[in-house]
């Protein structure tokens, strides 16, 4: 059954009270791609060499195929998009987007197409339709909730990916995501944020310290232990930017005795092949395999980030092959898991401020993490309130999709893409938000403020490590812990 419906005098409502299309029209002018030496004229060859190829070595055709014979013009999917329902445009509706491209694969790559280009001689690709797709692939949060509301069942986030596919592959992406994952994999660091070793080291040092003088318990992180339980990979901004989520983490093993590490061969769990990139998303997932094969670890530990989890999760079986690919968990379902079993003790008068959850797309459209964190924060947050919709039909952050990566366009996020999350924040009247998404912290962040929205935006393992308690105050930091040695105590300090 289809949710959310609006009124078309309540699409021209939303229309008028968002910061104008003018807003959409700098951002036009604003997006900065990294563009090859392509001549205009040539770009369409170029991009149907690509769309060619991948068809070719990849199970597209099989998808496009069943798409482009099914209705992708309903506009049902419009009652679903916080895009559509900001703006009331025709070009940013899901199945406007997808028809982009399946009328390329229509004219272009069936017979039925073909045969009518020769006839009739004309329909063929041009520069300009190559520049709406990307503009028009670009405005999308690749949230795929508008995929719960397509009664034929077409995926227009797939499509959206693909679409981005092909364009990087003739050189069309944002330069933000080229300047990142170039860094990953080529660069020195190995990592998108180009944090080297010896600033990890400093940082996890400094944490350490920092967590003796509050818990006055020695909490660790352990480096390149070998046979750990677990290989920690965070969002690399974690490190930077998330240091309570980072003590939040390292404060449950602390609690649950588990062997854990963090390999210093490769630490970055940010994966944007999956917002662009199917090539990309296949070289970061094999460098996290291989960092825990070298490590021997038995399982591959995500952090609070969702599109990290969904690419580790899903992909790491798809790439590694060889059935030795470990076993993913996001750190969720570790935290949950071990508060279920009694191993992790939380204070149940810490915080009392009104506290919502907001659920990452990449976690809880498939129903994989939705009611866990939930019911770990109403045991210990007593002024408890639900957002709606919320779980596998939430609002997407507005950021999706690796569009919170590209900061020219943050006006267009914060006040089209993010506008009915602000309007759902508001409405609840939370003083804290749990996001446990990197991505998604970083575009809330900057959605409440340009939005003038009174609300702390916080990761679930933040509050954690406001309100565990450990039984009694430990003499440990002279003790070697049963998860490895931490980064002080390995330096010699």
């Amino acid at each position: 059954m289809r949710t959310n419906q609006i009124t078309d005098e309540e699409r021209l409502k939303a229309f008028k009270s968002v910061k104008k299309p003018e807003v959409i029209d700098k951002q036009k002018l604003g997006v900065r791609y990294h563009v090859e030496d392509f001549d205009v004229n040539d770009r369409p060859r170029g991009f149907l060499e690509a769309f060619a190829a991948i068809l070719k070595h990849s199970n597209y055709r099989m998808v496009l195929e069943h798409f482009s014979r099914v209705s992708a013009r309903c506009s049902h999917c419009a009652v679903a998009c916080q895009v559509y329902q900001a703006t009331g445009r025709r070009e940013d509706i899901p199945c406007y987007r997808s028809e982009l491209l399946l009328n390329v694969y229509r004219r272009h790559f069936t017979l039925g197409g073909l045969l009518k280009g020769r006839i009739a001689s004309g329909d063929y690709l041009t520069d300009e339709k190559i520049r709406e797709m990307a503009e028009s692939f670009w405005n999308c949060t690749a949230c795929r909730r508008c995929a719960l509301e397509c009664p034929m069942g077409i995926d227009h986030g797939l499509i959206t990916h693909l679409g981005r596919y092909i364009l990087s592959e003739i050189g069309i992406v944002p330069r933000a995501l080229v300047v990142s994952t170039r860094e990953q994999l080529e660069g020195p660091t190995r990592n998108t944020s180009a944090v080297p070793v010896p600033a990890l080291k400093d940082t996890l040092e400094f944490l350490e310290d920092d967590m003796f003088e509050e818990k006055s318990v020695k909490i660790s992180f352990p480096l390149d232990v070998q046979n750990a339980d677990y290989v920690f990979f965070p969002a690399v901004s974690d490190f930077l930017m998330e240091a309570e989520t980072l003590m939040g983490i390292a404060a449950v093993f602390r609690a649950t005795g588990d062997k854990w590490t963090i390999g210093t061969g490769y630490y970055d769990g940010i994966n944007y092949g999956l917002f662009y990139s199917d090539r990309i998303l296949e070289r970061v997932i094999k460098n996290i395999d291989v960092e825990t094969k070298r490590l021997n670890g038995k399982s591959v530990l995500i952090g609070e980030c969702g599109h990290a989890s969904r690419s580790a999760k899903y992909f790491l079986p798809t790439f590694c092959c060889d059935k030795t690919a470990s076993p993913v968990l996001n750190i969720i379902e570790y935290t949950y898991k071990a508060w279920k079993d009694g191993k992790i003790k939380i204070k149940p008068d810490v915080i009392t401020e009104k506290v919502a959850y907001h659920d990452p797309c990449n976690l809880a459209r498939q129903r994989w993490i939705i009611n866990q964190p939930r019911e770990m924060l109403k045991s210990f947050c007593k002024n408890y309130v639900e957002m709606t919709p919320s779980g596998e039909n939430n609002i997407c952050c507005g950021g999706g999709g690796g569009t919170v990566s590209i900061d020219e366009i943050r006006p267009y996020r914060t006040t089209v893409g993010g506008k009915l999350k602000a309007d759902q924040i508001r409405k609840s009247g939370c003083e804290v938000l749990v996001a446990p998404c990197a991505n998604c912290k970083k575009q809330l962040r900057e959605l409440v403020e340009d939005q003038g929205i009174n609300c702390q935006i916080v990761g679930l393992h933040d509050l954690i490590y406001k309100a565990i308690e450990f039984d009694v105050p430990q003499p440990a930091d002279t003790e070697e812990l049963s998860n490895g040695k931490g980064v002080a105590q390995k330096e010699g300090k």
